[in-house]
């Protein structure tokens, strides 16, 4: 048995520049989050040109060894198309994260800082690392990761799509094996910013449905948020029994 629950907010920015999306191929899904970064406003173009093109792929291919690396590589492929035609958007950017679920394996795969946390029976098993200057900091060691959330070079990112590559810079991790209670939090940098890890955990924990988990989380973020200008916040969140 599946769940899912999809949520975007635009924060107290004027504008959203998140965008989540999800596709059902038979007994397959896609999920799909991305966080668009550029100026004039082209940031929400972006990421809506990557949620698109890697729910079409899989639309198209569904599920193959090559459906992932095919996704990202059209997405980067639509947005470099697009800052082509558009010398407004020649820097929009954006970060990608895509969840495949099979009937008896799931893939992820990302780029940027918007994160994947996989748990098992509410536990936090791993996460995606952030193509980012903090998350090398705390690779060689010079920061702990709790101080990732409020380091000044947090927003500094050093792979994202939109930026002309020699080889591909996205990450696809191992395929793992699907069985029991498996919990999936896709989320941009305005929510995990805001919540951490052991309170992803609790609200889990206290939550009878997907939909509360997201929602309890929610409340977390908005309430950690108050009075800083809060970014665009996006989650997705899938279940597994």
């Amino acid at each position: 048995m599946i769940s899912y629950y999809l949520l975007s907010d635009v924060g107290d920015r004027d504008n959203n520049e998140d965008n989540v999306g999800m596709y059902q191929n038979g007994e397959d899904y896609c999920f799909v989050l991305a966080d668009g970064l550029g100026g004039h406003g082209k940031g929400e173009v972006a990421s809506q040109l990557a949620v698109e093109a890697a729910v079409k792929v899989f639309a198209v291919d569904g599920v193959t060894e090559e459906t992932m690396d095919r996704s990202f590589a059209e997405a980067q492929a639509s947005i470099l198309e697009a800052q082509q035609e558009d010398i407004m958007a020649k820097d929009m950017k954006t970060t990608l994260v895509l969840l495949h679920v099979k009937q008896d394996e799931i893939c992820w795969g990302h780029i940027g800082d918007s994160r994947l946390y996989y748990f098992e029976n509410g536990k936090l098993i791993k996460r995606t690392l952030d193509h980012s200057v903090p998350q090398m900091l705390v690779a060689a060691g010079q920061i702990k990761e709790k101080q990732i959330r409020n380091h000044p070079d947090r927003n500094r990112l050093l792979r994202v799509l939109g930026v002309d590559w020699d080889t591909p810079k996205y990450q696809i991790e191992e395929p793992i094996a699907r069985g029991g209670r498996q919990q999936f939090l896709l989320c941009t940098d305005g929510f995990w910013e805001l919540i951490d890890e052991k309170k992803m955990m609790a609200c889990l924990k206290k939550a009878e449905t997907v939909q509360e988990w997201v929602q309890l989380m929610e409340e977390l973020v908005k309430k950690n948020g108050r009075g800083t200008n809060m970014d665009n916040y996006s989650a997705v969140a899938v279940w597994l029994d």
